[in-house]
């Protein structure tokens, strides 16, 4: 069975494009030909593959690229680097900041803050 593939391009800017395929040399390819106008990395090139991870489905692809978008830059090279110690440091430190943002639209006083409940 052929494998899916998770990858991240560098851009010629040094922003990251994040995709799945299911033939990364091809995939790459069109990034650097900019074969599809319509795409994030066309205006951006040249680009460079830094990353790429085999899955077993496209459904695992689609999924890993899906959460790799919603990272922040810092722990994408964590990732890629793989320092796995710093992206579950990032993680945790993202998911504590995320437990004290309001919904958006309300509004919380600081008498009414879940740090200030004792």
């Amino acid at each position: 069975m052929k494998p899916f593939w998770v990858y991240i391009v560098r851009c010629a800017d040094d922003s990251y494009y994040t995709g799945h395929t299911d033939d990364l040399d091809r995939r790459v390819a069109q990034h650097k030909e900019g074969a599809i106008p319509g795409c994030y990395t066309f205006k951006r090139r040249p680009v460079t593959l830094v990353f790429s991870q085999p899955c077993v489905t496209r459904e695992e692809a689609l999924a890993a690229e899906q959460q790799i978008k919603g990272w922040s830059r810092k722990k994408k090279e964590a990732m890629m680097r793989g320092d796995w110690a710093e992206v579950s440091r990032l993680a945790c430190s993202a998911s504590n900041h995320a437990a004290f943002r309001p919904a958006q639209g309300e509004r919380v006083s600081f008498a009414e803050s879940p740090l200030e409940k004792k």
